[in-house]
């Protein structure tokens, strides 16, 4: 009888968790009686995974929390290439969680064990000495971004868009009864006009970006005084750092903020003010109109700008290669700017251009795990990928 495949999976995030335990079971539709290993959480244990150490064991925050942890962070790594080593698995899946599992990676393919990196790291972004990494250490790299796949396939490394999983949970056709359904729960009239605010979930990035958010808050209640404003926290903690500007500029009973929601506030908005990163790729599945703000330390701003080689910084605007929404960075970030452009979007009756290339985008960002994902994974582990 043929020995069962086997894959170890890491995971070293929530989100990791969620995509690990979605490949877990589009592996297991392939191959039934597919075994799993590795680092996850609830979500991919549920789907099938024995644990080898729990996500929690490689969750770190800051920059003193790491460093306290490292010897046992190192100690895990060694762990697990060890039982790669004394396993043989079918293949190794490092999911996210990038320096972690590229180092682990690196070590596992000593083993001659074939090697796979689930969402790709921002090299595109980034000046490309990264990649020549990459390409020792990763057999496989799947992606969530269509364009993502010209940067592996242009070096040489065999790559697979499989898909944004944001892009499959967020219906493409039902965002008028999805917004509906938000405005009613909190209250909201049809009549009622929303400003979301995303300051993000770090409390360096709410403290940068509050203020100017609040004094936009302030010059267009000037011209909008039945405006309604919602911050949307990601938790109890910045809910607490998010009331504590509000309460200073005296706009308590102007603004309200919701705790771990960042989908409903956009979905009951008319339009949303988000700092970066994921936030603006959801305000686009929802078919929002959007103003991106964001702002680093001088410092780290003088060594990003760089490094850095993209032209856009909005996802909007990365994945459609044009400027659908306005974006401001570091000093332009100016709450009289901020306030300027969500006017703009307010009186801006003429949103057919901007919704086309929204649905053209989040069509383009469904993939299909089985086809793209699970099914090369297997032609890896048999020593069949075609490149």
């Amino acid at each position: 009888m043929d020995k069962a495949p086997h894959y170890v999976l890491v995971a070293g995030e929530p989100s990791g968790d969620v995509l690990g335990a979605e490949l877990i079971k589009a592996l297991l539709s392939e191959e039934p009686h597919a075994q799993f290993s590795g680092i996850g959480g609830h979500n991919m244990i549920a789907a099938g995974l024995r644990p080898w150490f729990h996500i929690d064991d490689l969750s770190v925050n800051g920059f003193v929390a790491p460093l306290m942890k490292l010897p046992s962070l190192l100690w895990i790594l060694w762990r697990l290439q060890y039982l790669c080593k004394l396993k043989r698995p079918s293949a190794f899946v490092g999911i996210d969680f990038n320096f972690f599992n590229l180092l682990l990676a690196g070590l596992v393919k000593r083993h001659r064990i074939p090697t796979v990196h689930y969402v790709s790291p921002t090299v595109w972004a980034w000046r490309q000495g990264r990649i020549n990494t990459i390409r020792r250490r990763i057999d496989l790299m799947l992606t969530l971004y269509p364009f993502e796949t010209d940067i592996y396939l242009k070096h040489g490394i065999p790559v697979r868009f499989v898909g944004h999983p944001r892009a499959q949970e967020i219906d493409i056709e039902g965002h008028q009864k999805r917004d509906q359904v938000a405005r009613r729960s909190r209250g909201l009239s049809d009549k009622d006009r929303v400003i979301a605010l995303l300051p993000g979930s770090r409390r360096s990035e709410i403290a940068s970006m509050m203020p100017a958010y609040l004094e936009a808050v302030i010059l267009l209640g000037k011209t909008y005084p039945d405006l309604k404003f919602i911050v949307a926290a990601a938790n109890d903690r910045g809910c607490q750092d998010i009331s504590g500007y509000i309460e200073k500029q005296g706009l308590s009973s102007r603004v309200a903020i919701e705790v771990g929601d960042a989908i409903g506030v956009m979905a009951a908005s008319d339009a949303v003010l988000v700092n970066s990163g994921t936030a603006t790729l959801e305000a686009m599945l929802l078919r929002k109109p959007m103003v991106m703000a964001y702002r680093l330390g001088n410092l780290t701003y003088q060594l990003v700008s760089r490094l850095v080689v993209v032209e856009h910084f909005a996802l909007p605007n990365i994945l459609a290669d044009k400027p659908i929404v306005e974006e401001f960075m570091q000093d332009q970030a100016t709450g009289e700017n901020l306030a300027r452009a969500l006017g703009k979007l307010l009186i801006d009756d003429d949103r057919e251009a901007l919704m086309r290339d929204y649905t053209e985008i989040h069509r383009g960002l469904i993939g299909d795990l089985q086809q793209n994902a699970a099914r090369p994974i297997i032609q890896l582990a048999e020593g069949k990928l075609l490149k």
